[in-house]
């Protein structure tokens, strides 16, 4: 891939916690609109990977890209900004805020970002509404099953439109078939409004739903290989 196609580039990153290294030079490419799946197994360091890529942390050696910026490079305010405006997130329990509503929780990123009130709740409650969950905007998120809390979660995702979307485990506390409704809102209005998606899971069958796969193990992205079946 050209670098100057990549939404996202990861160059030899390295980061520890304490005196165990979680990531030792990985590297990854994600185009423009791609939806890319980062497995492994635990401790491998898929999840510290997505939060570099994500401006949560920044690595101790290495560089990372975003639209041509360099991202580890930004201070704390500017990386907080792009998480508001550029990033939307997805985690495996949500993080939904539990004494305010659906709605309540769909506008706080839009109202953080100085959005008009009634032009924040016009685009939430329509994000629900996409989302199947017409009807239960006044509900609070404690009252909602997992499946709808979770699909709340991706309409706060996506409601500032946001150039990625990070899922880390977005189906982890799901039971199978809910896991398949969730995944298939958030993949169908992620390619609806292009949005590159950057996703960790250890399911392959989430892993499925997307454009590529990757393999993180001990620290390093490897991509499996495609094997060739003869005609």
């Amino acid at each position: 891939m050209n670098p100057e196609q990549s939404m996202l580039r990861a160059v030899d990153l390295h980061r520890s916690f304490g005196a165990t290294p979680a990531l030792q030079g990985a590297n990854l490419e994600v185009g423009e609109g791609e939806f890319v799946a980062i497995m492994g197994p635990s401790g491998s360091g898929k999840s510290t990977l997505l939060h570099c890529l994500a401006g949560i942390f920044p690595p101790d050696s290495g560089e990372v890209w975003f639209d041509g910026q360099r991202l580890d490079r930004l201070d704390e305010t500017r990386r907080t900004e792009l998480r508001r405006s550029a990033f939307g997130f997805v985690f495996q329990f949500g993080q939904l805020v539990p004494e305010l509503s659906a709605a309540d929780n769909v506008a706080l990123p839009l109202l953080l970002n100085r959005t008009k009130r009634s032009e924040a709740y016009l685009r939430a409650f329509s994000w629900l509404e996409r989302l199947g969950l017409k009807g239960l905007e006044s509900r609070r998120t404690g009252e909602l099953s997992g499946g709808e809390a979770q699909r709340v979660a991706v309409a706060r995702a996506l409601v500032m439109k946001p150039k990625v979307l990070f899922a880390d485990e977005p189906t982890g506390s799901l039971d199978s078939l809910t896991s398949e409704q969730v995944m298939d809102l958030l993949v169908d209005l992620a390619r609806a409004e292009g949005t590159t998606v950057v996703l960790v899971t250890h399911d392959a069958r989430i892993a499925a739903y997307a454009d590529r796969e990757v393999m993180v193990r001990d620290g390093k992205v490897t991509t499996p290989q495609r094997l060739e079946v003869a005609q």
